[in-house]
């Protein structure tokens, strides 16, 4: 029984169609001439001056955790006033 447990699913593997490949790649990318390799230094130099800095990153941050906060306290108010309440349970009784 465990023999068969073991055998089955290398038995299903053998059943799967396995796909094309040979046509995945066009003829131009056959004779494409391989990428230029860049120095690193050059390329962290670049990352760091196209994104935001970390003084800007930590103002977006606390300025998102400021508006979490806001609405969170926002959502903790009651929806209906006091008075709202009062009129809406005499109305009822």
């Amino acid at each position: 029984m465990r023999l068969i447990a073991l055998v089955f699913p290398f038995a299903l593997m053998g059943c799967t169609q396995f796909p094309e490949l040979c046509n995945a790649v066009s003829a131009s990318g056959h004779n494409a001439d391989f990428p230029k390799l860049a120095p690193v230094q050059s390329l962290l130099v670049q990352s760091r001056s196209t994104g935001p800095t970390a003084e800007q990153t930590v103002a977006n941050l606390n300025a998102r955790v400021q508006a979490l906060q806001n609405r969170a306290a926002r959502l903790r108010q009651t929806v209906v006033d006091p008075n709202i309440r009062n009129r809406m349970q005499n109305g009822i009784n």
